[in-house]
Parts: structure tokens; C-alpha cells; sequence
């Protein structure tokens, strides 16, 4: 009788240890979101960018912070990329390639997340962050009454994107490399744990079916990051006019290497 009470108490506390484990690792998930889904990197106050375009840095005053941002102009530009990056990096390592912007002829502007580059503040919640993204977009919207803009999104920016797209009049959207929601990227990930401590759903699969105007979709067929079929799951939610993109060969962080994305956003961008 002892024996069997001594071998009960043993396995309750063998249990209970993963159980404990397991909700701990619950409270890490929930308060850590953050640095686990913004992994961008700060640049100090003083960093001085240096680029062989014209170009401007202008600070946009949200809420509690200032975004750091670049706004390349050209002399008689066709119109806007308002171009939203990916969850890591800063403006340094996102503007790689301004010069292609200056060959067709389009601005560009681009801002750093809170607590990202040159930027103040720390991202606090979904809302919060999108807000930012429509402060910014009033900021540069208006200088371009008469002229497309483009809203681009990439990766986690793809998401911003949607959000934004929904809201405000632009001439194209175009998703590069996008996820379905951080939702199904969590279940991917971390299938073991509820969807329910999951602060930053980022639902692009219950936006995109409310953007009216033309989408495109850009995707790499290798992308192992976020696979092409979350591009597939976007499009059939899309209004039938969504375009989408494959760019085969290219993985998540190269795909803006390969001639396929620089010519077909070539051809892509409204006159």
C-alpha cells in the first residue's frame, strides 16, 4: 500500500514538472512577441546614411516616438513606392538597392518600426503599429494627388501592407514574399502551443479580400522561410484580379536579386 502511494506521488510530480515547463515557456511566448517577431536592429542617433541618389531623412512624430525615414525623390518622378520592410534590419540594410528606383523613375519612401534604425519608441501592440504606418502615409500621401502610388510590403511589411491598403487610395498593391497571417506561421512553428497568446495575429487572409484595388503578389518557388503556398492560400482570397508573381529560384532573402522580380516590377508599376 505504501509502495503503490509512493509510486502515485512520483508520477504526479513527473508529470507535473513537463506541465510547468510547458507553462512557462507559454509566459515566454506571450511576453516576448516583440523580440521574437520584430527582430530589427538600432542604428545610433548621429548615423549618418550615405547614398548616390538624392535623397531626404525626415522624422514623422507618432505617438511617443519619432519614426526615422527616407523619402528618395527623382526631378519629374512617375509617382510613389511607399515601401514597407521586412521584420529585421533598419533603413541601412533595406536601401541596398535605391538605385533601381531612380532608373524607372519613381520616389520612394521608406520608414523604420519603432525601435528599429534611428527610430524611438518600442512596439507595444498590433494597433499601435499600424497606426504608425498611417501616420507616416499622411506625412507623404498628399504630395501625390496627381500621380500613382504604390504600396509594397515585404515579408512582415506585406502584412502593414494589407492593413494599410484597405484604408487609404493607392493605384497598386504589391505583397512580396507574404505570410497568410502570423497566425498560420505561429501553428507552423510552434504547433504545440494555443493560437489564443498570440498578440500579433496579422491577419493578411481576412484583409486582402477587402482591397479593391490591383494586387500583385511576388513569391520565390524555394522560399523556405515562408513557402509559396501562403502567396497560393492569398490569391484564391483575393479579388480575381490578384496577379501572382513566381519567381523561381529565389529564397526568402534574395528574391530582389533575380532579373525575374526587377523586371516584372518593372512592368508592373502604373505610368
Amino acid at each position: 500500500m505504501v509502495a503503490r502511494q509512493v509510486v502515485k506521488k512520483l508520477l504526479l510530480v513527473g508529470l507535473s514538472i513537463p506541465v510547468a515547463f510547458y507553462g512557462m515557456f507559454l509566459v515566454y511566448l506571450y511576453i516576448a512577441q516583440e523580440d521574437l517577431i520584430f527582430s530589427g536592429t538600432t542604428l545610433p542617433a548621429d548615423h549618418h546614411f550615405d547614398f548616390d541618389v538624392p535623397f531626404r531623412e525626415i522624422n514623422v512624430s507618432v505617438d511617443g516616438a519619432k519614426l526615422n525615414s527616407l523619402y528618395f525623390r527623382q526631378p519629374n518622378s512617375r509617382g510613389l513606392v511607399f515601401f514597407l520592410h521586412g521584420n529585421g534590419g533598419n533603413l541601412e540594410t533595406w536601401t541596398s538597392d535605391v538605385e533601381f528606383y531612380q532608373r524607372i523613375n519613381y520616389d520612394m519612401f521608406m520608414l523604420d518600426y519603432r525601435g528599429y534604425g534611428k527610430s524611438t519608441g518600442q512596439i507595444e501592440s498590433e494597433s499601435q503599429l499600424h497606426e504608425d504606418i498611417r501616420a507616416a502615409w499622411n506625412v507623404i500621401s498628399p504630395n501625390y494627388d496627381n500621380k500613382p502610388i504604390v504600396i509594397y510590403g515585404r515579408s512582415l511589411g506585406a502584412a502593414l501592407a494589407v492593413k494599410l491598403a484597405k484604408g487609404v487610395r493607392s493605384d497598386l498593391v504589391i505583397l512580396v514574399s507574404p505570410f497568410s497571417s502570423m497566425l498560420a506561421m505561429a501553428k507552423d512553428q510552434y504547433p504545440l502551443f494555443p493560437s489564443s497568446i498570440l498578440r500579433y495575429p496579422l491577419r493578411n487572409d481576412e484583409g486582402i479580400p477587402d482591397i479593391d484595388m490591383p494586387i500583385i503578389l511576388v513569391h520565390g518557388d524555394e522560399d523556405t522561410f515562408i513557402p509559396i503556398s501562403h502567396s497560393y492560400d492569398l490569391q484564391e482570397l483575393a479579388k480575381p484580379t490578384t496577379k501572382l508573381l513566381v519567381i523561381e529560384g529565389a529564397n526568402h532573402g534574395d528574391i530582389h536579386h533575380h532579373e525575374s522580380y526587377i523586371k516584372g516590377l518593372t512592368d508592373a508599376l502604373p505610368n
